[in-house]
């Protein structure tokens, strides 16, 4: 018996003892569901497979949307050798290794497909191990990543490159997929005569949060538990035992991560209280650090609500000091608390946009030397220089407002802050055009 080459029998059996998600994964194009903005008549992946387009590849998706799938689908149809790396398992030694083999095939015109999965785990130097054989066609390189390649792979590599965007699986696409499986006696389930409800099929696929190995593993699991029971047929109930919890598709290092603390922020900026909590309650049940969402929402009383309801940040400080005193559970509900508050407080970028534009203008201008009559003068010396000449103490003015300018000389007269008509804010522009007639009343006639 060979062990790096098993007969028939002996792969056969390993296959019939493989997930039913690896049974079940597609042969052909005609097999493959989903993707059709891709894969459907004039799409840009249909076309660049049937005219056999050389060119290297990145399928970018979240997991279980057919990434490896059609890259063993594309290697088959052009009858190129196919070969499969982990970014986790494999180092610079074992790549180099593969690209010289490939090289020398390319020379006798046999076809290597590449085809790496997860390769944005592979750090800059490993990936530049490979770009130069990219770059001379010696293999076709297909990259399956979670991450957005933009971030996670080399300019270099990435030019070489065409990315497609893969999509999750609508629930009816993944609803397609668990009923052939229930039907193929070959691959599948059809041997063991297991059936299933309707409604137990939508609920496996509205947990698998459109990933289809996540599907397939749970129908699974529930024709497990179905043959346990009289009539072997997988109802709601027992659908619900297989997936015990809701699969929750998020990655706290990865884009998901950035894509919902997002949807949460604009949500309580647009003040949808409904979103803004769902939003919330997505990143706590998903396992996201409580503190970090926490931050987020102290950043978000300063920056959207500012100064239209000033009480916000310190609501917001409360409810962080809440979540660390009491942590989740409990703590939750005082960081929804405050994402309530956020939503519906009145709303104001006053703050954010002045001091914006303060540091443009500390950016574009010289930094120049603070005014004479505000500088302080404790000695003698700096007095004689004229530090603080010219100052007027503000409190033994009428009004308590002196004419008197305080800003450098060349951005003399420049307005920064812009009160909104919101809230608490409407005051302190009455405050401001107060402060305004003061000063103007108080200029002598030129």
């Amino acid at each position: 018996m060979d062990l790096f080459n098993p007969t028939p029998d002996a792969a056969a059996a390993q296959a019939s003892q493989a997930p039913l998600a690896d049974r079940m994964r597609p042969r052909t194009l005609d097999e493959f569901v989903g993707q059709e903005h891709l894969l459907g008549p004039g799409k840009p992946l249909s076309l660049a497979i049937a005219h056999d387009d050389p060119t290297s590849m990145i399928f970018w998706g979240p997991p279980g949307t057919g990434k490896t799938t059609l890259a063993k689908i594309i290697a088959a149809l052009t009858q190129a050798t196919f070969i499969e790396f982990s970014a986790v398992m494999s180092g610079i030694k074992e790549i180099k290794a593969v690209m010289l083999a490939a090289e020398k095939a390319a020379g006798f015109r046999s076809r290597t497909i590449l085809f790496i999965d997860e390769i944005h785990r592979f750090n800059k130097a490993q990936q530049d191990a490979f770009l130069p054989y990219v770059e001379r066609g010696s293999i076709r390189l297909i990259g399956a990543t979670t991450e957005n390649p933009s971030f996670e792979l080399i300019a270099a590599l990435l030019s070489r490159c065409r990315v497609y965007t893969l999509l999750p699986l609508t629930e009816a696409q993944i609803v397609v997929l668990l009923h052939r499986a229930l039907g193929d006696e070959a691959r599948g389930l059809g041997a063991f005569g297991v059936a299933a409800d309707e409604d137990a099929l939508e609920t496996i696929a509205s947990y698998a949060s459109g990933d289809a190995r996540n599907a397939l593993n749970a129908l699974d699991v529930a024709a497990s538990l179905a043959g346990e029971q009289a009539g072997h047929r997988i109802n709601k109930e027992i659908a619900a035992e297989a997936l015990q919890r809701r699969v929750l598709l998020y990655d706290k290092q990865g884009e998901q991560h950035y894509d919902i603390i997002s949807a949460l922020h604009k949500s309580v900026r647009n003040s949808d209280v409904d979103a803004s909590l769902y939003w919330l309650g997505r990143m706590l049940q998903a396992g996201e650090d409580p503190m970090y969402v926490a931050r987020r929402i102290v950043r978000m009383a300063v920056e959207d609500v500012g100064l239209a309801a000033p009480e916000a940040l310190n609501l917001c400080l409360s409810a962080r000091d809440a979540m660390h005193f009491l942590g989740p559970p409990e703590g939750d509900l005082a960081l929804a608390q405050a994402i309530v508050y956020l939503a519906l407080a009145p709303k104001s970028n006053s703050v954010y946009t002045a001091y914006g534009a303060v540091c443009g203008d500390i950016e574009a201008t010289a930094a120049e030397p603070v005014p004479l009559h505000l500088r302080n003068a404790p000695t003698k010396l700096m007095k004689s220089l004229d530090y603080g000449k010219g100052y007027q103490y503000a409190h033994n003015v009428e009004g308590r407002v002196a004419d008197m300018e305080c800003l450098p000389p060349s951005l003399a007269g420049r307005r920064y802050y812009h009160p909104t008509q919101e809230g608490r804010e409407k005051l302190l522009a009455q405050r401001m055009d107060e402060v305004a007639r003061i000063r103007a009343g108080k200029r002598k006639p030129k």
